[in-house]
């Protein structure tokens, strides 16, 4: 059967215990932690210092619950080297921190290119990028882990990830293929996105959305998207709904993934936190593994 988890964005203010209790409750096998009680940098919250962690590691065991992906705002694309280096650093206190949780990996972000028009530019930009996975990718070999970079902002366009990854040397640097993204803001074709980077796929995000025009945010909305544009450059807006209740054609998705073999995590990303307007997370994270179970067995 599929292995589902949820992001914490779907849940911005729950606690650390609320995770393990009501994500169990909800049907998950686990979670995907981008951020506890709003607070966005893992690394600062009192929960994962290096004295709590061997009790974080215990209440998971008791519990059953597996943390499976450790999501930074980690990203190599800026022009600044000394910046990219305070990056690298923090992805490998990410990685550090995923490991004693018994996590699977480390999500970081490609994000913005500069401009289409100037080539060399891009080039440079996209090399930086794989120098970073590449040294992220060397730090998380030993432990057993993966660093996956996600299909977001710029990096929704996978040819542009397959052209970043096909640099990279490290087995241990892998794709997470946001499957709506690609589809979405891009255009493409699921079969398309999937035959560029099928190879690289280590988890997925799942998520749905409608066109819906002439919608304008209010204030908290509006707040919400700067707050996630200033932290992720690449951000942007689409009109999410509860899953399958869109347009995202998810039985196709499942389909490609389970005839290729893919035994990776189907992560609910709800974005409660960039948009405060999405039903609560008590509505919307209990149906996603129930419609995760039965695309499944469709696509069987």
């Amino acid at each position: 059967m599929p292995k589902t988890c949820f992001s914490t964005l779907s849940c911005p203010d729950w606690s650390w215990n609320d995770l393990l209790s009501k994500g169990a409750a909800a049907g998950f096998d686990g979670v995907e932690i981008r951020l506890l009680e709003r607070e966005t940098d893992l690394l600062k919250r009192p929960e994962f210092s290096a004295a709590e962690r061997p009790q974080r590691r215990a209440e998971l065991k008791q519990s059953g619950f597996q943390v499976c992906v450790l999501a930074s705002s980690v990203r190599f694309d800026y022009p600044d080297e000394s910046t990219r280096n305070e990056q690298l650093e923090i992805g490998k206190q990410y990685l550090d921190l995923a490991a004693e949780l018994g996590s699977e990996s480390v999500r970081v972000f490609g994000d913005v290119l500069p401009d289409s028009t100037d080539e060399n530019a891009r080039r440079t930009v996209m090399q930086q990028i794989a120098d970073g996975l590449q040294k992220l990718g060397e730090h998380a070999e030993p432990l057993g882990l993966t660093v996956v970079i996600e299909t977001h902002g710029d990096y929704s366009n996978s040819e542009i990830v397959a052209q970043t990854l096909s640099k990279v040397e490290s087995p241990a640097v892998g794709v997470l293929w946001d499957t709506h993204h690609p589809w979405r803001f891009c255009g493409e074709p699921l079969a398309e996105t999937f035959a560029r980077i099928k190879q690289w796929v280590r988890h997925t995000h799942w998520k749905d959305s409608i066109v819906r025009s002439g919608a304008d945010l209010d204030s908290s909305g509006q707040n919400a998207a700067d707050s996630a544009h200033n932290l992720m450059s690449g951000h942007k807006h689409a009109d999410y709904v509860l899953f399958r209740g869109g347009e995202f054609p998810a039985l196709k998705c499942m389909k490609l993934l389970r005839q290729h073999g893919y035994d990776g995590w189907f992560s609910l990303e709800w974005e409660k936190m960039w948009h405060p307007e999405l039903e609560d997370p008590e509505i919307a994270l209990p149906l996603f593994p129930v419609k995760i179970r039965e695309l499944w067995e469709f696509a069987g």
